[in-house]
C-alpha cells in the first residue's frame, strides 16, 4: 500500500510551511523578536540557516570557539533581547543598556520602564525561569560525557508495577551519590569558572543534573510507557520499534546505548529494535541500516533512516530491507503547529491509521495535546487514551523568544491510537 511521498524542500531559507520542525522552530523566533534567529546565526558566524543545519548535521565543519568562555557568553547573546519591547543589542538607544533581571538571570530589559511595564507577566515565570537559566548551561554536561550517569544494572520490579518516576527512583539506589559526585566534576568547575554568572548553591546545581537526567530519561522511560501501553512484550518476543520524526535533539550526541534502559526493564528479552526516522537526523553512531529480521537477543539495537517515515516505508519496510513495527513513537510531533509540518506528517499519520499500527505520542503540553486530538479526530483515528504522562521530564522549558510564556516540559502529555475509527483494533 503505497503513499505519496512528500519532497523535501530544497531550499533552507527558514519558512513556517517546512516540513522540517527544527527549520519551523528557527523561524518562529522572529515572529517574536525580528531579527533573532540572524542574532544566533551571527554568534556562530554562519551566514545563513543551510549553514547551520549543515553544521549540525556534521557535513561541513563543526561550530568551534577559542575557548570555553566565549562559547559561554556566545550562548548567552542568543537571549539578549528586551522581554518587554523585543529590542536587539543593535537597535538599542544611546542612553538603553541591556540589563538582566537579578531574580532569575535569564531575561534582559532596556530601561526600567520596559521591567516595570512587564512585571505583571514576568512574575508568574521568574522563579522557574531561574531554573530554565540554570538548566541550560548544566545541561552542557551533556556534551562532554559526565550526564546521563549510569543507572542500576537491573531492575527489581516487574515493568508492569513501574507506572511512574516515584516507582523507577525507589529502584535507583546508586543514582543519588553519582548525581552528587558531579557536582565537584573537573567539568561542573569548567563550566562556572567559565559561565560568566556566578555559581548557583550546591542545591540547586543537584536539582539541576537530575532535571537534565530526567530529560535524558523520559524519551526510553515513555517508550517503555507506550509498549506497556499496548501490551508489548520483548520477553515473549521480538519487537521492533519505530521512531517517527525523530531529529536533532534525539540524535545529537546520541550513542549506540542510549536505550539500554530497556534492557534494565525487561531482562532476557528476545530483542528490540529501534529505528530513528526522521528528515533532522545528525550523523553519529547510530545512523546505520536497520535490520532486515530480529536483532541480537537480551539487546537493544539502535539504527535510524534520514528522511520522512513513509518514504522510509516505502522504501525499505516494503521492500522488507526493514522489519514492520511493532510499535510506531514519536516525540513532539508538531503537526499541529503549521500546515506544512502536517503535510509532511500526514501520509505517516494515514500509513500508521490504514495498517493498524500501534502509535504513540508525546506532546510539550496540555494544549498541544489538544490540538494534535483535534487533528486526529478529523481523520478518523482510533485515539485509544490521551492525557499526561507519567515520565514526563521534570526540566522546564522556555519558548527562547517570549521566555513569560507558560513553560513546557518534553514529553509532558501523550496520546496513543491504533486503526481506523469503528473498526476492532
Amino acid at each position: 500500500m503505497a503513499t505519496q511521498s512528500t519532497a523535501l524542500p530544497q531550499s533552507f531559507a527558514p519558512g513556517t510551511g517546512s516540513v522540517f520542525s527544527n527549520q519551523t522552530g528557527f523561524h518562529a523566533l522572529d515572529s517574536n523578536v525580528p531579527g533573532l534567529s540572524g542574532v544566533i546565526l551571527d554568534q556562530l558566524s554562519m551566514k545563513d540557516y543551510g549553514e547551520y543545519r549543515a553544521a549540525v548535521e556534521g557535513k561541513t565543519k563543526g561550530i568551534s570557539f577559542r575557548n570555553y568562555k566565549e562559547m559561554f557568553q556566545k550562548m548567552e547573546e542568543t537571549f539578549k533581547f528586551c522581554t518587554g519591547c523585543s529590542k536587539l543589542p543593535r537597535n538599542l538607544l544611546a542612553t538603553e543598556t541591556l540589563k538582566r533581571c537579578v531574580k532569575c538571570l535569564n531575561v534582559y530589559y532596556c530601561s526600567k520602564a520596559c521591567q516595570k511595564d512587564d512585571w505583571p507577566s514576568h512574575k508568574k515565570a521568574c522563579k522557574k525561569l531561574r531554573l530554565v537559566a540554570i538548566d541550560r548551561l548544566v545541561e552542557w554536561l551533556m556534551f562532554t560525557g559526565d550526564l546521563p550517569v549510569p543507572t542500576e544494572t537491573q531492575w527489581t520490579q516487574q515493568a508492569s508495577e513501574v507506572g511512574n518516576w516515584e516507582d523507577w527512583l525507589a529502584m535507583q539506589g546508586g543514582l543519588a551519590p553519582r548525581l552528587e559526585a558531579l557536582l565537584t566534576s573537573a567539568n561542573m568547575e569548567t563550566l562556572w569558572s567559565n559561565a560568566g554568572r556566578p555559581r548557583p548553591d550546591a542545591a540547586d546545581l543537584r536539582d539541576s543534573v537530575w532535571r537534565v537526567q530526567s530529560e535524558f530519561l523520559s524519551r526510553v522511560l515513555t517508550v517503555g510507557a507506550a509498549m506497556q501501553r499496548f501490551g508489548l512484550d520483548p520477553r515473549v518476543k521480538p519487537l521492533t520499534i519505530h521512531l517517527a520524526g525523530a531529529s536533532l535533539n534525539e540524535t545529537m550526541g546520541a550513542r549506540l546505548t542510549d536505550y539500554d534502559e530497556l534492557n534494565r526493564a525487561f531482562p532476557g528479552h528476545q530483542g528490540v529494535e529501534v529505528v530513528l526516522v526522521g528528515p533532522e537526523l545528525v550523523e553519529g553512531p547510530v545512523i546505520r541500516p536497520p535490520l532486515r529480521a530480529f536483532g541480537p537477543k537480551r539487546r537493544v539495537y539502535l539504527s535510524a533512516y534520514k528522511g520522512l517515515y513513509h518514504q522510509f516505508w516505502e522504501e525499505l519496510v516494503e521492500t522488507e530491507e526493514a522489519a514492520r513495527p511493532d510499535l510506531v513513537v514519536g516525540f513532539h510531533p508538531g503537526f499541529h503547529a503549521n500546515q506544512g509540518l502536517l503535510e509532511g506528517w500526514m501520509p505517516t499519520l494515514l500509513l500508521l491509521r490504514d495498517y493498524n499500527i500501534p502509535a504513540f505520542f508525546s506532546m510539550f503540553s496540555e494544549a498541544e495535546l489538544q490540538a494534535s486530538l483535534q487533528i486526529l479526530h478529523q481523520m478518523e483515528m482510533n485515539v485509544l487514551a490521551s492525557g499526561p504522562n507519567p515520565f514526563s521530564s521534570h526540566k522546564p522549558e522556555q519558548v527562547q523568544s517570549c521566555p513569560n510564556k507558560p513553560l513546557v516540559y518534553c514529553n509532558s502529555t501523550f496520546l496513543c491510537y491504533q486503526g481506523l475509527l469503528g473498526l476492532p483494533s
